[in-house]
């Protein structure tokens, strides 16, 4: 039982990982050395210091807010590709898709943990 109610209390560890997914879903472009798609590279850097943000939001105080928006920083993120012409091919698009589904798993994780803490 004990286990259970561990998996229901949020956690720093998720808050430090988002901060971590927002600097390489920003600096992916430049790692990968794929910056010539403009639209792509400023979209990157707008999204993940916007997932950078959220998340240290969240490791001040937890808010409901902060969680639906890394939601769907993720989800747009994992778009991104496929909205801005990267999607065909290359690191990048690999990139942005697992970072964004990542952050969509810890924020959907972190909206569940709320829910239950709530009850």
């Amino acid at each position: 039982m004990s286990n259970r109610n561990r998996l229901r209390r949020h956690r720093a560890w998720e808050d430090w990982l988002g901060i971590g997914l927002g600097l390489v879903i920003m600096l992916a472009p430049w790692v990968v050395s794929e910056i010539s798609n403009q639209a792509a590279v400023v979209n990157a850097a707008l999204a993940g210091l916007a997932v950078l943000m959220l998340a240290e939001l969240d490791l001040v105080k937890v808010r409901r807010w902060a969680e639906v928006g890394q939601l769907a920083c993720g989800i747009w993120v994992a778009a991104s590709p496929f909205i801005f012409g990267y999607g065909e091919a290359g690191m990048l698009r690999a990139w942005h898709i697992v970072a964004g589904l990542l952050v969509v798993l810890i924020a959907a994780m972190e909206l569940w943990q709320q829910s239950k803490a709530e009850k």
